[in-house]
């Protein structure tokens, strides 16, 4: 190794840019209009096709890494718009999380950056002892009136920058008590004679800030003919860590989820987060070079279904009536890593007497895109605050979707519009709930009213 790390990063960007992958952008110009920050910045190495050309150049010798291209690998949302869009089928996806990778390992960063990494993605994330503890934390801190007096005080503002604060507002109540402490059992039958068995990935952030979503999967999932196991001490699917460029963390809990998996007599994986269900498929690529995993991690990854699917594939749902406008505002990851597109509107379309109005370009990202919100966060509100204007137009007064980062980023959106009046978002699972729920009379408390912008 040398002692300049930007020739090293020149190295190891030679061995691990998937040349493949590299070659078969045709510069066509295609995945323009798709990009978020090619359309925020109008510069070419903004977008997928100059990012794509950059890595070439650097893998072919014809220039050297510098800060510009760290600074261009690190402003892309990692949204995957670009690979639909793309006639020859290239998975730039890959190619960034290798070129991050690369980065991460060579590139020096401020020791600040250096401990808030270590604490996030490798003291927190993958224990989930450690994130029930600080859950109880910031469930005392939110309860106790402590969040209040640090709003009304004046100090929150002093303190935390103006993304911070809108994030601390959205935030729901954090709980330590995830879904299996909730559900008291591990295995939950189906009703009526089992048409599968399915093992839910609750997630790690999911069942912190989410669980009773996740309850109402398991619920749902039974009603619909499966019987739901529970999985015991699931670390996290790493789907964070790998688009940060910490690949071996990645690589390790990928191993320990589909040595948990495959334990297990099951049929199907049931994930209720586009983001982890896109990454739990791509197993198979992300240990390409680990022979001994090959056969395993295509298994694992033959499994996966988003719960959208699962719920199609079963039995019908019993859905009452509900009086609501809504809209449908997609996951990144969802449709872009695990193909599935149709499914959660075509179960929406089920529910009775709903208005379903069809949000404009909502295929494209919201900006929350794991936590670019909180590392870029004039551009991530920007693409927030545009998405808001078109979910105004919609004039609906229920936004679903179908991931936890959209639906946190969604509500900072809400508040950011001053919509909370008019507007709430929901994850797709909690709104079948709901409906499964709702009283079957006309004069039912849980329909909500439409309320006029």
């Amino acid at each position: 190794m040398s002692t300049n790390p930007w020739n090293d990063l020149e190295e190891t960007l030679r061995q691990t840019l998937d040349e493949e992958e590299l070659t078969r952008c045709m510069r066509c110009g295609f995945c323009l209009p798709s990009c978020p920050t090619y359309q925020e910045s109008g510069k070419e190495a903004a977008s997928p096709r100059g990012r794509i050309a950059l890595m070439k150049a650097i893998h072919d010798g014809k220039i050297s890494p510098d800060p510009t291209f760290q600074k261009q690998m690190n402003y892309c949302l990692g949204c995957r718009a670009c690979e639909p869009a793309c006639p020859a089928d290239v998975r730039f996806g890959h190619l960034l999380e290798q070129s991050r990778a690369a980065i991460t390992s060579h590139v020096p960063t401020p020791l600040w950056n250096k401990l808030i990494r270590r604490l996030f993605f490798h003291t927190l994330l993958p224990h989930r002892s450690r994130l029930r503890i600080v859950a109880v934390l910031f469930f005392v801190y939110q309860q106790l009136g402590l969040r209040t007096l640090f709003l009304r005080s004046g100090l929150a503002k002093k303190i935390l920058p103006s993304h911070l604060l809108h994030m601390d507002k959205a935030l729901p109540l954090a709980s330590h008590r995830g879904v299996r402490e909730r559900m008291k059992t591990d295995f939950h039958p189906a009703h009526g004679v089992a048409i599968g068995r399915v093992a839910l990935f609750p997630g790690c952030i999911m069942d912190v800030l989410f669980p009773q979503t996740n309850t109402h999967t398991v619920q749902i999932l039974q009603a619909a003919g499966y019987d739901v196991i529970l999985p015991n001490k699931q670390p996290c699917c790493g789907a964070l860590h790998a688009h940060a460029g910490e690949e071996k963390k990645a690589h390790q809990l990928a191993k320990e989820n589909i040595d948990l998996f495959l334990k297990m007599d099951i049929d199907w994986i049931a994930s209720n987060a586009g983001g982890c269900g896109a990454h739990l498929i791509d197993y198979p690529y992300l240990l390409k070079n680990s022979p001994q995993w090959k056969a395993f991690a295509h298994s694992f990854a033959n499994r996966v279904k988003d719960i959208s699917e699962l719920i199609l594939a079963g039995r019908p749902l019993t859905l009452h009536p509900l009086q609501q406008r809504v809209t449908y505002q997609s996951s990144c990851h969802l449709q872009n890593g695990m193909k599935v597109e149709k499914e959660p509107l075509n179960l929406l379309s089920l529910i009775p007497k709903i208005e379903l109005v069809e949000l404009a370009e909502s295929e494209r990202c919201c900006g929350s895109a794991g936590i670019y919100n909180l590392t870029h966060p004039h551009t991530s509100f920007h693409i927030l605050d545009e998405k808001m204007e078109r979910i105004r137009h919609t004039q609906a007064n229920t936004i679903v979707t179908s991931n936890p980062g959209c639906l946190l980023q969604l509500t900072i959106g809400i508040h950011r519009a001053r919509l909370q009046n008019q507007l709430r978002a929901l994850h797709l699972i909690d709104f079948l709930m709901e409906s499964m729920k709702a009283e079957t009379s006309t004069d039912s408390a849980s329909e909500t009213p439409i309320k006029n912008y």
